[in-house]
């Protein structure tokens, strides 16, 4: 099969290393816009070529994006052999990231991972490194509770009233499930913190070691697909939506990013620690993220469902945590940005679990370098809860809301390639008519018999 580069010796000599392993097959995933792996699955004696670019695929198959036609190129999958890992769960299959290529010449417009390496670039231009923390959440349910149309938590003590958030006896019994899952991120190296039971039924939350920012990308791609193959092996459902429930708390995905010196690696962000010791760069990256914050909502909360978490507070009255207004404080969690006392990143606590990490976090890095550039000042910090602050501007309330705003916003056309912002706007412009055209139970419920 052809290659569009040269074989590697060396990468035989991986081959064969990994086979007297016990390695049969080997991977090479890219990721589309929903933020999945795709692969081809390879014997593992054809990972040279693998890693030359023998494997091509349709641009169809990026999640619903991308068009093509009968003479359209391929996109070629080029390998990243520096992200190589065997899976813990499967140690038949070695895992690599790719990028996505045009027949080997050029990146594809659309390949998430490569939009967010043109941004890396940027900031090393300006003399920067940029490093991402990320805190996912999710939802686990029994797989058996699915049919019923009552997903139930592992256990009944993931049912705690008001809220099993923090609770260890909801975390000890959910230690079949997350006990595997810390198993597998030690054994990939994740450099796990700590995890904990969250506020809603069957929610839990995972904080481990920043990185730099395509790293730590590649990580939550792989964190996601344990996290759900953890779950498959003990007889659960692991979901990244961010709202599966309207009473209950939402998925988020807090973004934690700061910028390094290129040659020092001295975090240019913060000095000192506690509220004080916020440098200019960190204010007026902090101001570009907010002159853009509607238009990155299209990428940091990317469903319907998205939207349904930033509200005020949930069913029961309780504040909500999410956020809802383009505000940043110190240790104010109702503010879209947060600077935090205990680490020198800017903590986004817009983004949700739905979010494609590299796409959010090109956005997010573009709008950041953008305001050190300009100068960009973010106003004065919230030092209330920002909710019933009719002043402040809110974030989109909606889908369409945001797509709006990012097709509008000039930075999402240097960011992404027309080709991706015109099929990204068409694909969710869609996704929002299908949902906004269901007519619901409770719509039923309330005019029904009333009207």
């Amino acid at each position: 099969m052809d290659t569009v580069t040269p074989l590697s010796e060396d990468h035989a000599g991986i081959a064969d290393g990994l086979a007297k392993q016990g390695v049969k097959y080997a991977v090479g995933c890219w990721i589309d816009v929903q933020g999945r792996p795709k692969s081809k699955i390879v014997p593992i004696d054809h990972l040279p070529n693998l890693l030359a670019g023998s494997e091509r695929y349709t641009p169809r198959g990026m999640g619903g994006i991308g068009r093509m036609n009968p003479v359209e190129d391929e996109v070629v999958g080029i390998a990243d052999a520096s992200t190589l890992q065997v899976l813990p769960w499967d140690a038949r299959f070695a895992w690599m990231v790719a990028d996505m290529s045009m027949g080997g010449r050029e990146p594809f417009a659309l390949c998430p991972r490569s939009i967010l390496k043109r941004q890396v670039a940027e900031a090393a231009e300006m003399g920067y490194v940029c490093q991402l923390g990320i805190e996912p959440e999710f939802y686990v349910f029994k797989s058996e509770s699915i049919a019923s149309g009552r997903l139930e938590p592992i256990d009944i003590s993931g049912s705690l009233q008001p809220t099993p958030a923090y609770d260890l006896e909801v975390a000890l019994d959910a230690m079949p499930f997350l006990d595997r899952v810390v198993d597998y991120m030690n054994r990939l190296d994740f450099g796990l913190f700590s995890f904990d039971a969250e506020g809603g039924e069957g929610q839990y939350e995972f904080d481990f070691a920043h990185a730099e920012v395509i790293e730590a990308a590649d990580k939550m791609t792989l964190f996601r697909l344990l996290v759900k193959q953890a779950a498959k092996e003990t007889g659960l459902l692991a979901t990244f939506m961010p709202k599966p429930f309207a009473e209950l708390w939402g998925s988020g995905s807090h973004f934690n990013m700061s910028l390094e010196d290129r040659n020092t690696g001295e975090n240019v962000f913060k000095t000192g620690s506690g509220n004080t010791g916020w440098r200019k760069e960190a204010l007026h990256f902090a101001g570009g993220i907010l002159k853009h914050a509607r238009a990155l909502a299209a990428l940091s909360n990317p469903t319907t469902n998205s939207y349904r978490r930033l509200v005020p507070r949930l069913a029961d009255g309780n504040f909500s945590w999410a956020p809802t207004k383009i505000s940043y404080g110190h240790n104010n969690r109702s503010c879209m940005l947060r600077l935090p006392a205990n680490r020198p990143a800017i903590e986004n606590r817009s983004v949700d679990s739905a979010a494609n990490t590299y796409l959010t976090a090109a956005f997010m890095l573009a709008a950041g370098l953008e305001g050190i550039r300009d100068g960009i000042d973010p106003g004065k910090p919230e030092d209330v809860v920002s909710y019933t602050d009719d002043s402040i501007d809110v974030l989109p309330r909606t889908l369409i809301d945001a797509i709006e705003a990012f097709d509008a916003d000039p930075l999402t056309r240097q960011v992404f390639h027309e080709a991706f912002v015109t099929d990204y706007v068409e694909m969710k412009k869609a996704e929002w008519q299908h949902s906004h055209g269901q007519v619901s139970d409770a719509e039923r419920d309330a005019y029904l018999l009333n009207l």
